[in-house]
Parts: structure tokens; C-alpha cells; sequence
């Protein structure tokens, strides 16, 4: 195939082709970053999995709603109402955005990370918890406890299955609780979280499923998976305006001391001569005290019913891109790919990898500054899963390199990073980099940054 390469500053990249799929659009679709070679280049953001950018219909939507915007419940006035109204019935959304039971409580909350702290707060005295190690940080840390069970992922998915049925059955006697994470942030591949809802089930856990990496990507639903709580951010899901959910059974929510103690958690509140008393709300209020994110809950009700429209070309898009992506950088000597199952398995977007002979830090910058490319390097809050994932293929050091996509990925992008870090490994860098803070950057950056951060 013959690639028609663009006449520009910037070195050469493979042009822009569109992808067949109509999905929806995203806020930064248009923007150009200079480069530090100079001259400018659209930005390719291959770092969905960190946060996702803006929906276009998710901006609009906010912009529409601002003037409206007002406290929420207990407001007469008509712009509360409206709020309330909005901010209410986004948790009908998101319930029928994972299928979840109609009697599951949705509750707001800031990220992922702050959901799953939520229920390690409301769990019922002495619940045992089951947890890979492998996870990302926001499902791994909260659990405190002698109880704590944390396995390590097996190589291959009915080892992972069986391991959980062991750790399980050497639980002691009383209130269970699995956490699975639907797929993997290092390498976007998923977890058979419905094999093992059911070796739960035959221990009589509950399942918490961590889909901060599969809500974007994947169409969940709660009753086909058999889980019992969903925990999602809307930062990872085209909503960047800083809410969250936790969706699952109401319960030992319900039965809980509020997560934050303050106003909205509470029904009444009185004062005796000794002290006060307090009559919690017994709704998802209960633990939403303090004044809410009304525009980031918003927000994210419209990313999830703009996605929920869409399912059938995201994925499609997705997979021809990372289809194309793996073949690409298959070829790159050196290269290799961070797996948690020897097996091949279904996957989303993201793809983590370490080349011989160069630290990650510095191929990010270079790929940022002399590219206009935007990866993520590290070991991307799942410390423990990506050393051993980096020991297993065969490599040394701490980090690596994370490639993902997502609605705001294109294959010029896809083209773009294969090319240039065929050439950074064949030629290496342009400019000199330096690392004076821990972190590698341009020396002598002539880079400006725009207005408003000046």
C-alpha cells in the first residue's frame, strides 16, 4: 500500500484517513500542538485510558444547561427545579446504562477510586474480600483488614477463575465480597468477570466490578454479568467534569454510617443539652453530603446515553484501530507487549509495551515533542501488575510505555506512532532531552504555552 505522507514542519507521518464507522465526536478533534522541531501537527491523544477528552454532544449539552444551573433539592426556585430535575434523573441513566436491577441505588461520587472507598466504608463487619493484586490502585488499596485476600493473576483466564474459587473457600465464615476488574488498564484486556460472578455466587460473595476501563469501551450489564456493584468515572468515559457512580445494591449502603458527614446526608438534625442528634437520610443522599457536582452528574448522563446509541460502531472502530496498531508495532525491534493471559483474549483499546535499550520516559517525550503524540508512561497506578508484566516479557526496569484508544483515536494517529517510533528506534531522538526533575523533557524547550496557562 502506497501512504501519502503530508508536506509540513513536523517529520513525516502517514495522512489522515477516515475511519469507515460514524462515532461520535470529540472536543479536541481539531487541536494542534506545536512542535519542539518546530512548526505544529494535530495532536494524536493516544491516552484515553488516563482520561478521555470531551464529547462534543457532552460539551454542548453543559453549555445548554449552565444558565440553569442551581442547587439541587430543597430549592423553590424554577432554575433549582430544573437542576434537580436533571440531576435526578440521571441516575436513571446510568442504572439503565450498566442493566442494572431496578432496585439498585445509584450513587454520585468523584471517580472510580472514590466509589470503591465508598463500599469499603459500607462493607457489613468482618466481610472477607478477594482482590488480584494485579488491579489498578482504585480497586486494589481500599480493603483494609485481616480478611483481605489478595491473589495473583494467573496466566491463563480458568486459572484466574479457579484461584478465586480457592481464596474464596478459604475464607472464614460471614459476609463476602470479589472485586474484578472488567478489563485491564495495562493491557486493555478483559477479565472473565461472569465465570467468576458464578464461583461467587456458589461461595455466596458479592461482586464489585471495576469498570473504569470497560464502561468506554463495552456495553455492561449487570444482570447478564451477575454482579452486584458497578463502579465508573466519567472522566474515563468522554465526561471530564469530575463525577462518578457507584450502582449496586442498596443494602449495606443503606445500612452504613454516611460516607461524609454534612448537609444533604441529613433527614433532621437536633440539639439537646449534651449533644446533637442526627437522623441520616436513608437514600443514595446518605452518602452525597455537601453541596453536588450537579454539571459533572449531568455530563455524564449524557456521555453514557450518547454511547449507549452507538455501541456497534465504537467497537468496531476500536478494533480495527488496535487491529492495525498491533500489526504495526509487531515489526519494531525490540518491542514487546505487556499480556496478563498467554492466551489471546477480547480486548479493549489499550496496549502497553517496553522497547530494549530505551526508557520509556524519554520515548513519551520524544514522541510528544518531535510527533505531537500524547501516551502515557509509567506503571499507570497498577504498580504490581506492571513489574511483573514487564518481568514476564522477558524485560527489566519499572515502567512502560501505554498506548490507548478510543473515539478521539483515527488511523493517522494509529500510523503516526508506529512510524515514529520505528524511526526513534532506527535514528533516534532530534532534540537533546534532559531529566531534571524525575521526569524527561526537551532542553531549551522553545515550546509556548497558550494564554490562559501563562
Amino acid at each position: 500500500m502506497t501512504l501519502a505522507l503530508e508536506r509540513t514542519n513536523a517529520p513525516a507521518v502517514v495522512a489522515e484517513t477516515v475511519v469507515s464507522q460514524e462515532v461520535p465526536t470529540v472536543a479536541c478533534a481539531g487541536l494542534r500542538v506545536p512542535l519542539v522541531t518546530g512548526g505544529e501537527i494535530g495532536y494524536a491523544n493516544l491516552d484515553h485510558a488516563a482520561s478521555a477528552p470531551c464529547l462534543d454532544k457532552v460539551r454542548a449539552a453543559v453549555d445548554e444547561f449552565l444558565p440553569w444551573y442551581a442547587s439541587v433539592h430543597r430549592g423553590a426556585g424554577f432554575a433549582s427545579q430544573i437542576s434537580t430535575k436533571l440531576y435526578e434523573r440521571t441516575r436513571g441513566i446510568l442504572r439503565d446504562f450498566v442493566d442494572a436491577r431496578s432496585t439498585d441505588t445509584v450513587v454520585f461520587t468523584r471517580n472510580t477510586t472514590d466509589s470503591f472507598n465508598l463500599l469499603a466504608r459500607s462493607l457489613p463487619k468482618h466481610t472477607s474480600v478477594v482482590v488480584f493484586d494485579t488491579d489498578h490502585h482504585a480497586a486494589l488499596l481500599p480493603w483494609k483488614g485481616p480478611n483481605v485476600r489478595r491473589i495473583s493473576t494467573p496466566r491463563t483466564r480458568l486459572a484466574a477463575v479457579s484461584s478465586v474459587d480457592e481464596a474464596l473457600a478459604d475464607c472464614p465464615q460471614g459476609p463476602r465480597l470479589v472485586v474484578i476488574t472488567g478489563a485491564s488498564n495495562v493491557t486493555g484486556e478483559l477479565l472473565p468477570v461472569k465465570e467468576i460472578a458464578a464461583v461467587a455466587r456458589r461461595h455466596g460473595a458479592r461482586i464489585a466490578l471495576d469498570a473504569a476501563q470497560l464502561a468506554p469501551h463495552r456495553k455492561i450489564s449487570v444482570r447478564e454479568l451477575d454482579v452486584d456493584y458497578v463502579a465508573l468515572s466519567g472522566h474515563k468515559l468522554y465526561a471530564p467534569f469530575g463525577a462518578g457512580a457507584l450502582i449496586g445494591r442498596a443494602d449495606w449502603l443503606r445500612a452504613a454510617q454516611p460516607y461524609l458527614a454534612g448537609g444533604g446526608a441529613t433527614k433532621l438534625v437536633t440539639r439537646d443539652a449534651e449533644d446533637l442528634g442526627v437522623v441520616w437520610n436513608s437514600g443514595a443522599e446518605r452518602h452525597e453530603a455537601g453541596s453536588p457536582n450537579t454539571v459533572g452528574v449531568y455530563a455524564l448522563g449524557v456521555a453514557c446515553e450518547t454511547l449507549a446509541e452507538n455501541w456497534d460502531a465504537i467497537v468496531s472502530h476500536e478494533d480495527e484501530l488496535l487491529t492495525r496498531l498491533r500489526r504495526g508495532l509487531a515489526g519494531i525491534p525490540g518491542f514487546a507487549e505487556l499480556r496478563l493471559f498467554d492466551a489471546p483474549v477480547d480486548r479493549v483499546g489499550t496496549l502497553s509495551f517496553v522497547v530494549d535499550g530505551f526508557e520509556p520516559g524519554w520515548l513519551a517525550a520524544v514522541l510528544s515533542a518531535e510527533y505531537g503524540i500524547g501516551v502515557r508512561d509509567g506503571a499507570f497506578c497498577a504498580h504490581v501488575a506492571t513489574k511483573r508484566l514487564i518481568a514476564a516479557a522477558g524485560s527489566t526496569g519499572q515502567q512502560a510505555v501505554r498506548v490507548s484508544l478510543g473515539l478521539g483515536s483515527t488511523t493517522e494517529h494509529v500510523d503516526r506512532v508506529v512510524l515514529a517510533l520505528r524511526q526513534i528506534v532506527a535514528r533516534g531522538a532530534r532534540w537533546q532531552y534532559e531529566k531534571p526533575e524525575g521526569r524527561w523533557v526537551p532542553e531549551n524547550d522553545p515550546r509556548e504555552l497558550p494564554p490562559f496557562c501563562a
